[in-house]
């Protein structure tokens, strides 16, 4: 088989997987349906000239208590679905909550431009700050255009263009990530997909300006992990970050598309576990329901994290910065055999 049409089958299996897998968030936008309905009420209410802070209190405890409810008997699939979830907000609505005076750069200065990735520099808390991020779109024509927050190699080299010039003037770098993993078509690899998330691994590693990474919903893959290399860790509470998607490891473990839920049981990529095997550092509390419930909140405790985290490694010596961060990665995957030990 002739590798364009090698690369293009896989893509197509992958995106029929996926679709496959959508379907089964019926189940849990069934769920969900009794919270989005008390969040519909609140968003009429807050329209009005003088909202009813009272009726809008009281919508709110409700949330409160169907989420109680629900979240001990969410599965690792259902995380994966609010992660995804379409209202969930999206890099460029961070962008117009937490920073001031944004100015968005375009181009690698080699091929092209990348839309699935969005970089820049901007002022969070009056700080001069370089930001990178995904962007999936939210219309079709938008998810089009973005890719569906698939980068290809130029998107990676932009990002490392932006975060060198933030080194440069000695702005702290913070990538947000949300992204299904990098584009798998043939177009990507003809302009170098692997060698340029490659080039990035470690490139981010040397850099002498505290990096901070904040995983806000999908961590897919090299695509995540190409900006993803850093100082901290963050991740919200209902994000996933893992080596392959569900869809991806059922179709290459189980080569069936309803193992789907299996291979999220097994993979151990929600932002707990992470936490507990050390790869995340620090979790952000989601409001009830999730991060689309209630944007104001979701951005009020990621300008929290990140203004704590960014203050803690901006006190630290350069020297001393990338030496923790390059402890920070070789202990990750240490283990002890007991037995051989014993």
């Amino acid at each position: 088989m002739p590798a364009r049409d090698f690369f293009y089958r896989i893509n197509d299996v992958f995106q029929h997987m996926r679709a496959e897998s959508m379907k089964t968030q019926k189940d849990y936008y069934q769920l969900e349906k009794t919270l989005i309905g008390h969040k519909e009420k609140i968003d009429r209410l807050l329209e009005d000239d003088h909202p009813d802070q009272k009726e809008i209190g009281r919508l709110r405890e409700r949330i409160e208590q169907e989420w109680k409810r629900l979240s001990p008997g969410l599965t690792p699939m259902n995380r994966v679905q609010i992660a995804r979830h379409p209202q969930r907000p999206y890099t460029m609505d961070y962008i117009q909550a937490l920073l001031d005076d944004f100015i968005e750069f375009h181009g690698d200065r080699r091929a092209g431009d990348d839309s699935a990735i969005v970089a820049g520099f901007g002022f969070l808390r009056g700080r001069a700050i370089a930001l990178i991020g995904h962007q999936k779109g939210r219309t079709t024509h938008q998810r089009i255009e973005r890719n569906f927050g698939q980068p290809v190699p130029e998107g990676y080299r932009k990002a490392l263009r932006i975060m060198k010039l933030a080194e440069k003037f000695g702005a702290p770098v913070i990538t947000l990530i949300d992204t299904p993993g990098a584009y798998p078509g043939i177009e990507g690899e003809e302009r170098g997909q692997a060698e340029a998330i490659a080039f990035n691994l470690k490139e981010i590693s040397k850099l002498r300006v505290p990096v901070i990474n904040v995983v806000i919903g999908e961590g897919g893959s090299g695509g995540a992990l190409a900006v993803g290399v850093g100082d901290a860790l963050l991740m919200l509470e209902n994000s996933y970050y893992s080596v392959i998607t569900p869809e991806g490891c059922a179709a290459i473990l189980w080569k069936d598309q309803n193992a789907v839920a299996q291979a999220a049981d097994n993979l151990r990529f929600l932002a707990r576990d992470l936490l507990e095997l050390g790869v995340a550092d620090q979790i952000i509390p989601e409001p009830p329901g999730g991060a689309h419930v209630d944007w104001a909140a979701t951005f009020r405790a990621v300008d929290e994290h990140l203004a704590a985290v960014l203050e803690k490694f901006e006190a630290m010596n350069p020297e001393l910065r990338l030496e923790a961060r390059y402890r920070k990665y070789r202990k990750i995957g240490v283990f002890v055999d007991n037995e051989r030990s014993g």
